[in-house]
């Protein structure tokens, strides 16, 4: 994710020369766009010549403690620390930087990966208008941006978005088992699922056009939609399901943030 951001700021004119990495063994992708532009990962930042303006934490949860402690040194007054860590507090950050540090917890989502992304983000009472309309600029760099107030409901973001994508690959996926079920050889089940999850997506995205409309577009009284549909919207069916994961999920972000 960390690779993805970098990519969409360079790509929309950030200065390779104004940033820092710090990853003692990237991934060899990353390193290779590091070398595209004439950068290194280095295994540690001790010194800079001045506090840096923002510090992206953008590492695996379960190795923050061990690895954020030294960037958080570099951290100054004016310091904005924004964090991609899923599921890591503001409060866990405050803790490493001190009173009056000014952070920004955020929670993109891997179409990023293509600038498709949407990331959403949460502010502690530090974080200044400039700051806010800063982190909404770098974010932008990999898709739609939106905030909420209340930490709290980073969870169920977390299970919509964040999460999100898993559940729409899962659909892919089954659609191309039940294509092939339904007959067909494997190489076009899995070319028809691939091209209606996404085009379907795409068009979502493209119409400004709620959900339910365009599904009832698609759908013709006692039409083969009709009958596929009466299965899937039945009780405990899709909906009543994926309420129950989108629960599922919320409830383990909350159990790993304490």
């Amino acid at each position: 994710m960390g690779g993805a951001l970098l990519e969409g700021l360079i790509a929309r004119g950030l200065d390779p020369r104004r940033v820092r990495v710090q990853d003692p063994a990237p991934p060899a992708d990353v390193a290779a766009l590091l070398a595209g532009h004439g950068l290194a990962a280095e295994p540690r930042i001790d010194a800079l010549s001045e506090p840096p303006g923002v510090i992206i934490a953008a590492v695996k949860p379960q190795v923050m403690d061990a690895v954020f402690p030294p960037a958080a040194k570099l951290a100054g007054p004016g310091t904005l620390v924004v964090s991609i860590a899923a599921g890591r507090t503001l409060a866990s950050f405050e803790a490493h930087l001190g009173k009056g540090a000014a952070v920004v917890r955020a929670m993109p989502n891997t179409p990023a990966a293509i600038g498709r992304g949407i990331t959403v983000c949460v502010a502690n009472a530090r974080v200044t208008p400039a700051q806010r309309q800063l982190c909404e600029a770098l974010m932008a760099a990999v898709g739609e941006v939106a905030w909420v107030e209340n930490e709290a409901m980073m969870d169920a973001v977390t299970a919509v978005s964040g999460s999100g994508p898993a559940y729409v690959f899962l659909l892919a996926e089954a659609l191309e088992k039940a294509a092939g079920a339904a007959g067909l050889d494997a190489d076009l089940a899995k070319r028809l699922a691939r091209a209606t999850v996404s085009g379907s997506g795409e068009l979502l995205a493209q119409s400004g056009i709620d959900a339910a409309v365009l599904r009832q577009n698609v759908t013709s009284p006692g039409g083969t939609t009709a009958a596929a549909l009466s299965v899937l919207m039945a009780d405990g069916g899709l909906e009543d399901l994926l309420r129950k994961a989108v629960l599922a999920g919320e409830g383990r972000s909350r159990e790993l943030a304490k």
